[in-house]
């Protein structure tokens, strides 16, 4: 397990996640198309080209997905009983298919939680960068996390 515990995190921490993920065509039309979102913006080529983008662009929810996605291994891998919320989010710029993503974490925010013993509840901000280090998406997540086991 790689996740941290409710413990591990303090207000201001910033992690740089490592991995990275290049978008595919195929990620953006299975995503579209099992979400039932038939948008022409993501499955019209012909449509995309009379549009301010000229191209299709991919699934904003895909883009929230994957940028909480690439944050979860350094932060919540095991140790996240669920998430609470999303809240502020933002897309500054469409994401294309064949742009390559990574995501910085922020830690917000970090509570007891007053209903259960234990957890704590972390407030993570997630922003999230194309290969040009353009800013793509960013997102406030509330998550319910697990204290340290007692030894």
């Amino acid at each position: 397990m790689s996740g941290l515990y409710y413990e591990e995190f303090t207000v201001q921490q910033r992690f740089e996640h490592k991995v990275r993920r290049t978008v595919t065509e195929t990620d953006n039309l299975l995503f579209s198309a099992l979400t039932m979102n038939p948008a022409a913006l993501h499955m019209d080529v012909e449509y995309c080209k009379g549009t301010v983008f000229g191209e299709r662009i991919v699934n904003s929810v895909f883009t929230l997905g994957l940028m909480v996605g690439l944050s979860v291994y350094d932060t919540t891998y095991g140790t996240t009983i669920g998430n609470l919320g999303w809240d502020d989010v933002r897309f500054p710029r469409p994401v294309r298919v064949g742009d390559t993503l990574r995501a910085e974490t922020v830690v917000v925010d970090v509570r007891d939680s007053q209903s259960r013993k234990d957890a704590g509840v972390v407030t993570f901000e997630h922003r999230s960068f194309n290969q040009r280090n353009e800013e793509v998406a960013s997102c406030r997540r509330t998550a319910l996390m697990m204290r340290r086991p007692p030894v």
